[in-house]
């Protein structure tokens, strides 16, 4: 019977998948890494006649998406998304789909184990590091990580994971695999390193001195605006296409990807399909970052208290509109080390791909996970601010948009459904504090986001202060147009 999929109105897949190389091992397969590497591998596999082809891995979670790819041969499709038309493509770069809990850890480590593996690629968002988003470390005692430790060859977590399969592959004399993280974090291949190695070291130090010998980290940045897939997202792409894909994913058409040049067992030629390959990708990371991620933070916060509940609705909102933009060109711009950007034209760019009405990126999807995301998207250019004795009113006012946010009820007195890893500690600063000055001290004691400096800096205090207790007296509507009025 013939694939469905091979049906649709769409670009489909010209070249023969028979004859793909599983060279990549991914884990998380979410609907980012659909939208954004798989897309580029199926460029280069239909343009250049590339055989880079992937074994698709979800560790925990996302059990049916691996199982609507099975029932599909392994293919799906991607949507892209502007206010003047649809396009869709059918991506057949993936070969297999694994589910550690469905077909057994066994079985991914055997697919991570074969010799022709070159590279292990991972999308599992910034909480699934066991790390300290504040130092960038590995903590041992993490609920994902500590438990692995105990239990070495039966990993749940993704360093454990990866660990094992290189000692596997390392007892069996195979050479290792460059590990190549794709997730939002500064440095997120110097951030990747420490946590293997730590976790290694922790193991076995033998095994740790072979992966710091041996395995490279490539950092790397990523860009492209995937929102949450919906079911009406996966009818517009039924209406699109003529055929009903459950692991079907829809993004806007830009699409970015900086690589460090930097891999043990060779790559596919990404710059073929509009990769740049760099040799120091941090430049680039930080500015997408802070002027990206760190504007759409601010809105996602300040713009859900407003009752928006996409991006685009807080772009139709001139006050949140400018606020956005001098946030990016006044307090972020300023950090930057990147060179050969024209940084006024790129934030021009962001604020037309945030008015998108096609999108509809949710702001509270954007919200989640923020003790993840504050340190790299906006604490890190406060830092900067207060070594320049720079003012930083904007950043003050994520900040804050961020603690009234995890306040947990909004302005119309209606409860918030807050997703963090951090929550219960979120939520006992909360609840251990009066509302106002109280709320704002106990939120900014908690280290794993705020370090140790900061909350003693009275100067960032009284900003974030002050912030605080003007969302409080006038709402996020009215203190976005009093901020955005100086610009």
């Amino acid at each position: 019977m013939q694939n469905k999929l091979l049906t649709a109105k769409a670009a489909l897949p010209t070249y023969d998948r028979n004859k793909l190389v599983q060279r990549i091992v991914h884990l998380g397969f979410g609907a980012f890494h659909r939208a954004h590497q798989a897309v580029y591998a199926d460029i280069l596999a239909t343009e250049h006649g590339s055989d880079w082809g992937y074994c698709e891995v979800n560790l925990v979670g996302g059990e049916q998406q691996i199982a609507d790819m099975k029932a599909q041969d392994n293919l799906y499709t991607v949507a892209e998304m502007s206010a003047d038309a649809w396009t869709a493509r059918v991506v057949g770069v993936a070969r297999r789909a694994l589910h550690a809990d469905v077909d057994g850890l066994e079985a991914v480590l055997a697919a991570m184990c074969e010799p022709q593996v070159a590279i292990v690629s991972i999308t599992i968002t910034e909480k699934g590091y066991g790390h300290s988003p504040a130092t960038g470390q590995l903590m041992l005692d993490h609920p994902f990580i500590a438990p692995d430790l105990k239990n070495p060859h039966q990993p749940k977590s993704a360093a454990g994971v990866i660990v094992e399969a290189l000692a596997r592959r390392r007892a069996q004399g195979l050479g290792a695999f460059t590990v190549m993280s794709c997730d939002n974090m500064p440095e997120n291949g110097h951030v990747t390193r420490n946590v293997i190695c730590a976790y290694a070291r922790a193991v076995d130090a033998e095994l740790a001195d072979w992966i710091e010998a041996n395995v490279t980290f490539p950092s790397t940045m990523v860009d492209r605006i995937v929102p949450a897939v919906t079911a009406e997202t996966l009818d517009k792409i039924e209406q699109l296409t003529g055929v009903r894909d459950p692991a079907g994913v829809a993004c806007e058409p830009f699409r970015q990807w900086v690589i460090e040049d930097n891999f043990v067992a060779g790559r596919p030629e990404w710059e073929k399909a509009g990769a740049e390959l760099v040799a120091d990708v941090v430049p680039f990371e930080e500015m997408k970052l802070r002027m990206l991620n760190g504007s759409h933070s601010f809105l996602a916060y300040l713009g859900y208290l407003a009752g928006y509940q996409h991006i685009n609705d807080c772009m139709e909102d001139d006050n949140y509109r400018r606020a956005a933009h001098a946030l990016m060109l006044q307090e972020q711009a300023p950090t930057l080390k990147v060179k050969g950007v024209d940084l006024a034209k790129y934030a021009d760019m962001l604020i037309d791909r945030y008015s998108n009405p096609a999108l509809r990126h949710r702001t509270w999807q954007i919200a989640m996970d923020g003790s993840q995301k504050l340190p790299q998207r906006m604490l890190d250019s406060v830092r900067w601010h207060r070594a320049h004795n720079r003012d930083f009113d904007l950043l003050a006012l994520g900040v804050a948009g961020w603690m009234r946010y995890v306040g947990g009820v909004d302005e119309q007195g209606k409860p918030i459904e807050v997703s963090d890893p951090l929550l219960a500690v979120i939520q006992q600063a909360v609840k251990g504090s009066a509302e106002g000055e109280a709320r704002v001290k106990a939120l900014l004691g908690i280290e794993a986001i705020f370090g140790n400096e900061l909350p003693k800096d009275e100067v960032f205090v009284a900003q974030v202060l002050r912030a605080y207790q003007a969302l409080l007296a006038n709402g996020a509507k009215a203190t976005v147009a009093q901020y955005a009025a100086k610009y």
